[in-house]
Protein backbone atom coordinates (compact mmCIF):
# COMPACT_ATOMS: atom_id res chain seq x y z
CA UNK A 1 0.00 0.00 0.00
CA UNK A 2 1.87 3.10 -1.30
CA UNK A 3 1.52 6.27 0.59
CA UNK A 4 2.01 8.77 -2.24
CA UNK A 5 -1.31 7.28 -3.65
CA UNK A 6 -3.28 7.13 -0.51
CA UNK A 7 -1.78 11.04 0.00
CA UNK A 8 -2.82 11.81 -3.28
CA UNK A 9 -5.85 10.16 -3.74
CA UNK A 10 -7.75 9.62 -0.34
CA UNK A 11 -9.48 12.95 0.19
CA UNK A 12 -11.30 13.38 2.84
CA UNK A 13 -13.47 15.80 1.04
CA UNK A 14 -14.71 13.23 -1.79
CA UNK A 15 -18.29 11.99 -1.78
CA UNK A 16 -19.52 8.80 -0.65
CA UNK A 17 -21.51 8.76 -3.72
CA UNK A 18 -24.36 6.98 -2.05
CA UNK A 19 -26.33 9.45 -3.93
CA UNK A 20 -25.51 11.60 -7.19
CA UNK A 21 -25.94 14.30 -7.76
CA UNK A 22 -24.49 14.64 -3.62
CA UNK A 23 -26.57 16.81 -1.07
CA UNK A 24 -24.46 19.74 -1.56
CA UNK A 25 -25.11 19.79 -4.77
CA UNK A 26 -29.19 20.25 -3.86
CA UNK A 27 -31.37 23.49 -4.19
CA UNK A 28 -34.05 25.18 -2.58
CA UNK A 29 -35.68 25.57 -5.58
CA UNK A 30 -37.11 21.90 -5.25
CA UNK A 31 -39.77 22.19 -2.38
CA UNK A 32 -42.85 21.54 -1.29
CA UNK A 33 -44.86 22.08 -4.53
CA UNK A 34 -42.03 20.02 -6.38
CA UNK A 35 -42.38 17.12 -4.22
CA UNK A 36 -46.44 17.17 -4.13
CA UNK A 37 -46.23 17.20 -8.08
CA UNK A 38 -43.46 14.31 -8.13
CA UNK A 39 -45.55 12.43 -5.54
CA UNK A 40 -48.25 12.44 -7.83
CA UNK A 41 -46.84 11.59 -11.04
CA UNK A 42 -45.58 8.44 -9.22
CA UNK A 43 -46.65 5.08 -10.91
CA UNK A 44 -49.45 3.53 -8.57
CA UNK A 45 -48.17 -0.46 -9.55
CA UNK A 46 -44.47 0.57 -8.75
CA UNK A 47 -42.99 -1.08 -5.39
CA UNK A 48 -41.69 2.01 -3.21
CA UNK A 49 -39.13 1.94 -0.31
CA UNK A 50 -39.87 3.66 3.09
CA UNK A 51 -36.90 5.70 4.90
CA UNK A 52 -38.31 6.83 8.32
CA UNK A 53 -35.80 9.15 10.29
CA UNK A 54 -36.08 8.68 13.67
CA UNK A 55 -33.76 11.79 14.96
CA UNK A 56 -33.74 11.50 18.98
CA UNK A 57 -31.05 9.77 20.98
CA UNK A 58 -30.92 8.74 24.69
CA UNK A 59 -26.69 9.34 24.75
CA UNK A 60 -24.94 11.52 22.14
CA UNK A 61 -21.78 9.50 20.51
CA UNK A 62 -18.84 11.99 19.38
CA UNK A 63 -18.36 10.69 16.52
CA UNK A 64 -21.85 10.72 14.90
CA UNK A 65 -22.36 12.50 11.88
CA UNK A 66 -26.00 12.72 11.62
CA UNK A 67 -28.65 14.96 12.55
CA UNK A 68 -29.46 14.00 15.88
CA UNK A 69 -31.02 15.61 19.46
CA UNK A 70 -30.61 14.01 22.91
CA UNK A 71 -33.57 13.61 25.03
CA UNK A 72 -34.65 12.17 28.25
CA UNK A 73 -38.10 12.98 28.19
CA UNK A 74 -40.26 11.20 25.90
CA UNK A 75 -42.21 14.55 25.45
CA UNK A 76 -40.39 15.47 21.64
CA UNK A 77 -41.02 12.19 20.94
CA UNK A 78 -44.46 11.74 21.29
CA UNK A 79 -44.78 15.35 19.72
CA UNK A 80 -42.42 14.50 16.78
CA UNK A 81 -44.85 11.19 16.30
CA UNK A 82 -47.92 12.70 15.55
CA UNK A 83 -46.18 14.93 13.11
CA UNK A 84 -45.00 12.05 11.43
CA UNK A 85 -48.62 10.83 11.54
CA UNK A 86 -49.30 13.57 10.11
CA UNK A 87 -46.74 13.38 7.34
CA UNK A 88 -47.44 10.23 6.15
CA UNK A 89 -51.10 11.11 5.85
CA UNK A 90 -50.02 13.29 3.75
CA UNK A 91 -47.79 11.48 1.05
CA UNK A 92 -50.48 8.99 1.38
CA UNK A 93 -52.83 11.28 -0.02
CA UNK A 94 -50.50 13.13 -2.75
CA UNK A 95 -49.50 10.04 -4.39
CA UNK A 96 -51.90 7.46 -6.49
CA UNK A 97 -53.61 4.89 -4.35
CA UNK A 98 -51.65 2.82 -1.78
CA UNK A 99 -48.41 2.41 -2.97
CA UNK A 100 -47.09 -0.98 -2.60
CA UNK A 101 -44.33 -1.05 -0.45
CA UNK A 102 -41.47 -4.24 -0.61
CA UNK A 103 -38.65 -2.07 2.32
CA UNK A 104 -39.10 -0.07 5.20
CA UNK A 105 -35.96 1.12 7.38
CA UNK A 106 -36.32 2.99 10.32
CA UNK A 107 -32.83 4.95 10.73
CA UNK A 108 -31.80 7.92 13.32
CA UNK A 109 -30.86 8.74 15.81
CA UNK A 110 -31.92 5.85 17.90
CA UNK A 111 -35.61 4.58 16.30
CA UNK A 112 -35.91 2.95 19.40
CA UNK A 113 -36.24 6.01 21.51
CA UNK A 114 -39.98 5.34 20.60
CA UNK A 115 -42.04 3.68 23.39
CA UNK A 116 -43.49 0.28 22.34
CA UNK A 117 -47.08 0.98 21.95
CA UNK A 118 -46.35 4.08 19.74
CA UNK A 119 -44.23 1.88 17.70
CA UNK A 120 -46.75 -0.47 16.71
CA UNK A 121 -49.38 2.59 15.91
CA UNK A 122 -47.01 3.92 13.68
CA UNK A 123 -46.00 0.34 12.07
CA UNK A 124 -50.48 0.00 11.98
CA UNK A 125 -50.37 3.58 10.57
CA UNK A 126 -47.90 2.86 7.56
CA UNK A 127 -49.96 -0.57 6.74
CA UNK A 128 -53.24 1.39 6.24
CA UNK A 129 -51.41 4.14 4.09
CA UNK A 130 -49.47 1.51 1.64
CA UNK A 131 -49.84 -1.89 0.69
CA UNK A 132 -47.22 -3.55 2.29
CA UNK A 133 -46.12 -6.63 0.69
CA UNK A 134 -45.90 -10.15 2.61
CA UNK A 135 -42.00 -10.37 2.08
CA UNK A 136 -41.43 -6.70 2.62
CA UNK A 137 -38.18 -6.36 4.28
CA UNK A 138 -38.37 -4.30 7.71
CA UNK A 139 -35.21 -3.08 8.88
CA UNK A 140 -34.62 -0.90 12.37
CA UNK A 141 -31.04 0.76 13.50
CA UNK A 142 -30.97 -0.27 17.58
CA UNK A 143 -28.97 1.18 19.92
CA UNK A 144 -28.17 -2.43 22.55
CA UNK A 145 -27.25 0.40 25.23
CA UNK A 146 -30.97 1.00 25.58
CA UNK A 147 -33.26 -1.58 24.90
CA UNK A 148 -35.62 -3.12 26.79
CA UNK A 149 -37.60 -6.83 26.22
CA UNK A 150 -40.56 -5.32 25.40
CA UNK A 151 -39.00 -3.62 22.81
CA UNK A 152 -38.04 -7.08 20.90
CA UNK A 153 -41.37 -8.42 21.66
CA UNK A 154 -43.32 -5.05 20.15
CA UNK A 155 -40.31 -5.60 17.43
CA UNK A 156 -41.75 -9.17 16.31
CA UNK A 157 -45.16 -7.87 16.60
CA UNK A 158 -45.15 -5.05 14.64
CA UNK A 159 -43.24 -7.54 11.55
CA UNK A 160 -39.68 -6.28 11.70
CA UNK A 161 -37.47 -8.37 10.05
CA UNK A 162 -34.21 -7.07 10.25
CA UNK A 163 -32.21 -5.22 12.63
CA UNK A 164 -28.80 -3.19 12.37
CA UNK A 165 -27.08 -3.02 15.54
CA UNK A 166 -24.13 0.20 16.79
CA UNK A 167 -21.08 -1.47 17.82
CA UNK A 168 -18.37 0.69 16.30
CA UNK A 169 -15.79 -0.54 18.59
CA UNK A 170 -15.26 -3.61 21.50
CA UNK A 171 -12.53 -1.68 22.55
CA UNK A 172 -12.89 -0.13 26.31
CA UNK A 173 -10.22 3.07 25.57
CA UNK A 174 -11.88 3.24 22.35
CA UNK A 175 -15.33 3.75 23.54
CA UNK A 176 -14.68 6.04 26.15
CA UNK A 177 -13.10 8.51 23.85
CA UNK A 178 -15.83 8.75 21.92
CA UNK A 179 -18.82 8.70 24.44
CA UNK A 180 -19.75 5.11 23.94
CA UNK A 181 -19.74 2.45 26.16
CA UNK A 182 -20.92 -0.41 24.94
CA UNK A 183 -20.21 -3.95 26.51
CA UNK A 184 -19.65 -7.32 24.38
CA UNK A 185 -22.41 -8.62 26.70
CA UNK A 186 -24.85 -5.78 25.88
CA UNK A 187 -24.52 -6.52 22.23
CA UNK A 188 -24.45 -10.11 22.20
CA UNK A 189 -27.53 -10.71 24.96
CA UNK A 190 -29.31 -8.43 22.08
CA UNK A 191 -28.35 -10.00 19.36
CA UNK A 192 -29.81 -13.30 21.21
CA UNK A 193 -32.83 -11.98 21.97
CA UNK A 194 -33.75 -10.59 18.67
CA UNK A 195 -32.97 -13.95 17.57
CA UNK A 196 -35.18 -15.89 19.86
CA UNK A 197 -37.92 -12.98 18.62
CA UNK A 198 -37.78 -14.24 14.95
CA UNK A 199 -35.82 -11.36 13.67
CA UNK A 200 -32.30 -13.13 12.69
CA UNK A 201 -31.17 -10.95 9.51
CA UNK A 202 -28.77 -8.99 12.07
CA UNK A 203 -26.32 -6.43 10.69
CA UNK A 204 -23.65 -4.72 12.66
CA UNK A 205 -22.07 -1.20 12.22
CA UNK A 206 -18.10 -1.57 13.03
CA UNK A 207 -15.94 2.10 12.95
CA UNK A 208 -12.17 2.65 11.99
CA UNK A 209 -9.96 5.95 12.48
CA UNK A 210 -11.04 6.22 15.59
CA UNK A 211 -9.16 7.96 18.26
CA UNK A 212 -7.00 5.33 20.10
CA UNK A 213 -7.94 2.20 17.32
CA UNK A 214 -4.89 0.11 16.79
CA UNK A 215 -4.61 -2.35 14.06
CA UNK A 216 -4.55 -4.60 16.81
CA UNK A 217 -7.73 -3.31 18.35
CA UNK A 218 -9.90 -3.45 15.18
CA UNK A 219 -9.30 -6.91 14.44
CA UNK A 220 -9.89 -7.46 18.03
CA UNK A 221 -13.05 -5.86 17.70
CA UNK A 222 -13.88 -7.79 14.68
CA UNK A 223 -13.07 -11.09 16.07
CA UNK A 224 -15.51 -10.31 18.65
CA UNK A 225 -18.47 -9.20 16.35
CA UNK A 226 -17.30 -12.17 14.16
CA UNK A 227 -18.34 -14.48 17.21
CA UNK A 228 -22.04 -13.25 16.72
CA UNK A 229 -21.81 -14.32 12.74
CA UNK A 230 -24.04 -11.34 11.85
CA UNK A 231 -25.38 -11.62 8.41
CA UNK A 232 -23.53 -8.17 7.38
CA UNK A 233 -21.36 -6.39 8.37
CA UNK A 234 -20.65 -2.18 7.17
CA UNK A 235 -17.26 -0.99 8.14
CA UNK A 236 -17.13 2.56 7.77
CA UNK A 237 -13.80 5.02 8.37
CA UNK A 238 -14.75 7.34 11.13
CA UNK A 239 -15.26 11.21 9.23
CA UNK A 240 -13.63 14.07 11.25
CA UNK A 241 -15.83 17.37 10.60
CA UNK A 242 -15.43 19.48 13.95
CA UNK A 243 -16.44 22.53 11.97
CA UNK A 244 -19.48 20.96 10.82
CA UNK A 245 -20.41 18.78 13.83
CA UNK A 246 -19.71 20.44 16.53
CA UNK A 247 -20.05 17.39 19.10
CA UNK A 248 -16.77 16.05 17.40
CA UNK A 249 -15.03 18.78 19.14
CA UNK A 250 -14.66 16.70 22.26
CA UNK A 251 -12.62 14.62 20.53
CA UNK A 252 -8.78 14.41 20.84
CA UNK A 253 -7.60 14.99 17.70
CA UNK A 254 -4.14 14.30 18.34
CA UNK A 255 -5.40 10.63 19.05
CA UNK A 256 -6.32 10.22 15.57
CA UNK A 257 -4.55 7.63 12.91
CA UNK A 258 -3.41 9.13 9.89
CA UNK A 259 -4.13 8.02 6.59
CA UNK A 260 -1.64 5.00 6.15
CA UNK A 261 -2.71 3.70 9.68
CA UNK A 262 -6.35 4.12 9.05
CA UNK A 263 -6.17 2.22 5.24
CA UNK A 264 -4.38 -0.59 7.31
CA UNK A 265 -6.88 -0.76 9.84
CA UNK A 266 -9.92 -0.81 6.54
CA UNK A 267 -7.31 -3.44 5.17
CA UNK A 268 -6.76 -5.77 8.44
CA UNK A 269 -10.63 -5.70 9.40
CA UNK A 270 -11.51 -7.34 5.52
CA UNK A 271 -8.55 -9.40 6.26
CA UNK A 272 -10.57 -10.94 8.91
CA UNK A 273 -13.97 -10.96 7.61
CA UNK A 274 -13.17 -12.40 4.50
CA UNK A 275 -10.82 -14.80 6.06
CA UNK A 276 -13.90 -16.06 8.04
CA UNK A 277 -16.27 -16.52 4.95
CA UNK A 278 -18.09 -13.06 4.07
CA UNK A 279 -17.70 -11.64 0.83
CA UNK A 280 -16.43 -8.09 0.34
CA UNK A 281 -19.48 -5.81 -0.91
CA UNK A 282 -18.00 -2.59 -3.06
CA UNK A 283 -16.26 -0.05 -0.58
CA UNK A 284 -17.15 -0.72 2.64
CA UNK A 285 -19.72 -3.68 3.37
CA UNK A 286 -19.10 -7.71 4.03
CA UNK A 287 -21.79 -9.99 4.06
CA UNK A 288 -22.34 -14.13 4.51
CA UNK A 289 -22.83 -15.36 0.66
CA UNK A 290 -26.55 -16.34 1.63
CA UNK A 291 -27.10 -12.58 2.58
CA UNK A 292 -29.20 -10.36 0.10
CA UNK A 293 -26.08 -7.98 -0.35
CA UNK A 294 -23.94 -10.79 -1.64
CA UNK A 295 -26.84 -12.73 -3.54
CA UNK A 296 -27.85 -9.12 -4.98
CA UNK A 297 -23.65 -8.56 -6.18
CA UNK A 298 -23.28 -11.90 -7.31
CA UNK A 299 -26.17 -11.27 -9.86
CA UNK A 300 -24.92 -7.76 -10.85
CA UNK A 301 -28.19 -6.06 -9.10
CA UNK A 302 -26.56 -4.50 -5.95
CA UNK A 303 -27.47 -0.99 -5.62
CA UNK A 304 -26.42 2.18 -3.77
CA UNK A 305 -28.95 4.53 -1.84
CA UNK A 306 -28.57 7.27 0.70
CA UNK A 307 -28.30 4.44 3.22
CA UNK A 308 -25.66 2.95 1.22
CA UNK A 309 -25.16 -0.55 -0.08
CA UNK A 310 -28.88 -2.30 -0.67
CA UNK A 311 -30.47 -5.10 -2.39
CA UNK A 312 -33.38 -3.25 -2.54
CA UNK A 313 -35.01 -2.48 -6.07
CA UNK A 314 -37.21 0.01 -5.93
CA UNK A 315 -36.60 3.02 -8.15
CA UNK A 316 -38.51 5.62 -5.27
CA UNK A 317 -38.00 6.00 -1.79
CA UNK A 318 -40.09 7.83 0.06
CA UNK A 319 -37.82 9.41 2.84
CA UNK A 320 -40.26 11.02 6.34
CA UNK A 321 -39.44 12.57 9.15
CA UNK A 322 -37.03 15.50 9.56
CA UNK A 323 -34.01 15.33 7.27
CA UNK A 324 -35.47 12.33 5.27
CA UNK A 325 -34.13 12.00 1.97
CA UNK A 326 -36.64 10.95 -0.78
CA UNK A 327 -35.71 9.37 -4.34
CA UNK A 328 -38.81 10.42 -6.46
CA UNK A 329 -39.06 9.68 -10.53
CA UNK A 330 -37.75 13.00 -11.47
CA UNK A 331 -35.01 13.69 -8.98
CA UNK A 332 -34.38 13.78 -4.89
CA UNK A 333 -35.92 15.74 -2.06
CA UNK A 334 -35.27 16.22 1.66
CA UNK A 335 -36.91 17.09 4.52
CA UNK A 336 -36.13 20.43 6.55
CA UNK A 337 -32.99 19.12 8.52
CA UNK A 338 -34.52 21.26 12.30
CA UNK A 339 -37.47 19.75 13.79
CA UNK A 340 -39.07 22.94 14.38
CA UNK A 341 -38.95 23.72 10.49
CA UNK A 342 -40.15 20.66 10.03
CA UNK A 343 -42.71 20.75 12.41
CA UNK A 344 -44.33 23.59 10.92
CA UNK A 345 -44.48 22.81 7.54
CA UNK A 346 -46.49 19.27 8.05
CA UNK A 347 -48.70 21.21 10.39
CA UNK A 348 -49.39 24.05 7.40
CA UNK A 349 -50.54 20.80 5.35
CA UNK A 350 -47.53 20.58 2.94
CA UNK A 351 -44.75 18.42 2.93
CA UNK A 352 -41.48 19.08 4.82
CA UNK A 353 -39.46 19.57 2.09
CA UNK A 354 -36.67 22.04 2.15
CA UNK A 355 -34.70 21.06 -0.88
CA UNK A 356 -33.40 18.65 -3.41
CA UNK A 357 -32.77 18.23 -7.14
CA UNK A 358 -34.44 17.65 -10.51
CA UNK A 359 -32.38 15.25 -12.51
CA UNK A 360 -31.38 15.67 -16.09
CA UNK A 361 -30.44 12.55 -18.88
CA UNK A 362 -26.66 13.64 -17.93
CA UNK A 363 -27.41 13.45 -14.14
CA UNK A 364 -28.97 10.00 -14.81
CA UNK A 365 -25.83 8.77 -16.95
CA UNK A 366 -23.43 10.22 -14.95
CA UNK A 367 -25.32 8.65 -11.96
CA UNK A 368 -25.84 5.32 -13.06
CA UNK A 369 -21.90 5.11 -14.26
CA UNK A 370 -21.12 6.12 -10.15
CA UNK A 371 -23.31 3.70 -9.15
CA UNK A 372 -21.78 0.60 -11.09
CA UNK A 373 -18.29 1.63 -9.53
CA UNK A 374 -19.52 2.06 -6.79
CA UNK A 375 -21.26 -1.56 -6.24
CA UNK A 376 -19.03 -3.63 -9.09
CA UNK A 377 -15.76 -1.98 -9.05
CA UNK A 378 -16.28 -1.46 -13.15
CA UNK A 379 -18.07 -0.14 -15.11
CA UNK A 380 -18.98 -0.41 -18.77
CA UNK A 381 -19.08 3.15 -20.22
CA UNK A 382 -19.71 2.61 -23.90
CA UNK A 383 -22.82 0.29 -22.60
CA UNK A 384 -24.68 2.66 -20.39
CA UNK A 385 -23.87 5.61 -22.64
CA UNK A 386 -26.02 3.60 -24.86
CA UNK A 387 -28.39 3.11 -22.76
CA UNK A 388 -28.83 6.63 -21.93
CA UNK A 389 -28.76 7.72 -25.50
CA UNK A 390 -25.23 9.08 -24.79
CA UNK A 391 -21.96 9.08 -27.08
CA UNK A 392 -19.19 7.83 -24.75
CA UNK A 393 -16.64 9.38 -26.50
CA UNK A 394 -16.72 13.35 -24.92
CA UNK A 395 -18.00 11.52 -21.64
CA UNK A 396 -14.86 9.74 -21.26
CA UNK A 397 -12.67 12.83 -22.62
CA UNK A 398 -14.21 15.03 -19.84
CA UNK A 399 -12.94 12.56 -17.65
CA UNK A 400 -9.67 14.00 -16.64
CA UNK A 401 -8.63 12.20 -13.77
CA UNK A 402 -8.93 8.77 -15.27
CA UNK A 403 -5.66 9.26 -17.40
CA UNK A 404 -4.30 10.03 -14.04
CA UNK A 405 -5.44 6.59 -12.10
CA UNK A 406 -5.00 4.51 -15.19
CA UNK A 407 -0.99 5.80 -15.20
CA UNK A 408 -0.97 5.12 -11.32
CA UNK A 409 -1.79 1.87 -11.80
CA UNK A 410 -5.57 2.18 -9.97
CA UNK A 411 -7.37 1.10 -12.75
CA UNK A 412 -7.61 -0.62 -16.04
CA UNK A 413 -9.17 0.72 -19.49
CA UNK A 414 -9.90 -0.62 -22.58
CA UNK A 415 -12.24 0.29 -24.87
CA UNK A 416 -14.28 2.51 -22.26
CA UNK A 417 -14.38 -0.31 -19.92
CA UNK A 418 -13.29 1.14 -16.29
CA UNK A 419 -11.84 -1.90 -13.77
CA UNK A 420 -10.57 -0.49 -10.66
CA UNK A 421 -7.70 -3.18 -9.53
CA UNK A 422 -8.86 -5.19 -6.44
CA UNK A 423 -5.41 -3.77 -4.35
CA UNK A 424 -7.24 -0.69 -4.80
CA UNK A 425 -10.54 -0.75 -4.12
CA UNK A 426 -10.27 1.23 -0.66
CA UNK A 427 -9.91 4.16 -3.80
CA UNK A 428 -13.43 3.55 -5.56
CA UNK A 429 -14.35 7.08 -4.52
CA UNK A 430 -12.03 8.35 -6.65
CA UNK A 431 -12.32 6.52 -9.24
CA UNK A 432 -16.27 7.84 -9.47
CA UNK A 433 -15.51 11.10 -8.92
CA UNK A 434 -13.86 11.06 -12.08
CA UNK A 435 -17.42 11.59 -13.35
CA UNK A 436 -18.41 13.78 -10.74
CA UNK A 437 -19.31 17.02 -13.18
CA UNK A 438 -20.21 18.92 -10.11
CA UNK A 439 -17.37 18.27 -8.56
CA UNK A 440 -14.68 18.98 -11.48
CA UNK A 441 -17.09 21.38 -12.59
CA UNK A 442 -16.87 19.81 -16.38
CA UNK A 443 -19.65 19.37 -18.34
CA UNK A 444 -20.13 17.49 -21.91
CA UNK A 445 -19.49 19.26 -24.95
Amino acid sequence: MQTSLLNKYCDARLPWYTIYPTVPDFSATVGAKTCETWLRRLPPDDPVSLYIHVPFCRAICWYCGFPTSLTRSERPIRKYLATLHAEIRLVAEQAPRALPVSDVHFGGGTPTTIAPADFLALMALLRRCFAFSKSATIAIEIDPRAFTAEMVETLQVAGVNRASIGVQSFDGVVQRSVNRVQSEVQTASLVESLRQHGISRINFDLLFGLPHQTVRSCVDSTRTALAMRPDRLAVFGYAHVPSYMKRQRQIDETALPDNLARAEQAAAIADTLVSAGYRQIGLDHFALPNDELALAQKAGQLRRNSLGYSADTCKTVIGLGPSAIGRLREGYVQNESATASYHQHIQAGRPATSKGYCLSPEDRLRAAIIERLMCDLQADVPAICAAHGFDPIPLLNSADRLGMLAEDGIVDIEEGFIRVKQEHRFLVRAVAAAFDTYLDRIPIN
